[in-house]
């Protein structure tokens, strides 16, 4: 169950992915920004955080780029190998640390993310402890405001149309105690689960997990022309000039 105790917070960023959806020549998290790359904006974001005490990064154990990279170089920042899947990278960064912290894993495309959005998630461990909630973790996210439809098995034909008043598409951060995300992740590899994110873990485990709406802005670079939409953002928050 959440408490009040949320000092000092931890950050895992994953960051071994290689971006095969950008058709790009370098990994998403190495393309520009302006004068940055996509991860050092993000880096740079978390860091300067007055809660974030140490920000863990989960990378390819052949990545050459990060070193080169000033951030990389910032007394909050560790570096740990990742691993083949997300879920992997996380765990190589659980290991490190001991039980009982609060954790919050991020990715690393995703530089649009603000301090007040961090700020909104945070406050939700203090609201629970107050109010008596059983909720085990928190995260980003943002309501469908789309039709969704869902296809029929192995087809792109319309199967059914979804109701979107429960649907949430995940974000992150995603905030977590420590060792209680750990022990979710290893149970659900035990049962060979999917795992797509750290909520998915918990909520194999049957704990509770609260969606704290955040800005529409903390997007995912996954496609080229998300690189646009991310430039615009950071424009409009003063981060790129």
């Amino acid at each position: 169950m959440l408490t009040n105790d949320v000092s000092p917070i931890t950050v895992i960023v994953p960051a071994a992915g290689i971006g095969s959806r950008m058709a790009a020549a370098t990994a998403k998290q190495y393309l520009t920004l302006g004068q940055q790359t996509v991860i050092a904006h993000t880096l740079e974001l978390l860091v300067n955080h007055p809660r974030i005490a140490l920000v863990i990064v989960a990378l390819n154990p052949q990545d050459q780029q990060f070193p080169q990279l000033s951030i990389a170089n910032h007394p909050k920042i560790s570096c740990v190998n990742g691993g083949a899947e997300r879920v992997d990278s996380v765990l190589n960064g659980l290991a490190t640390l001991g039980e009982n912290q609060w954790v919050m894993v991020h990715d690393a495309a995703r530089p649009c993310l603000t301090h007040e959005d961090i700020d909104k998630l945070l406050a939700t461990i203090d609201e629970l402890s107050v109010n008596g909630a059983t909720v085990d973790g928190a995260i980003l996210a943002k309501p469908a405001i789309d039709t969704m439809k869902q296809t029929e098995l192995g087809s792109h034909t319309i199967g059914t149309t979804i109701d979107r008043e429960t649907l949430w598409h995940a974000l992150t951060p995603q905030l977590f105690n420590s060792q209680v995300l750990q022990d979710a992740i290893e149970r659900a590899q035990q049962q060979n689960l999917t795992i797509t994110d750290e909520a998915s873990a918990m909520e194999h485990a049957g704990y509770h997990v609260k969606l704290v709406q955040g800005h529409a802005s903390n997007i995912k670079i996954t496609m080229p022309e998300d690189l646009a939409l991310a430039e615009f953002y950071l424009t409009q928050q003063g981060r790129l000039s």
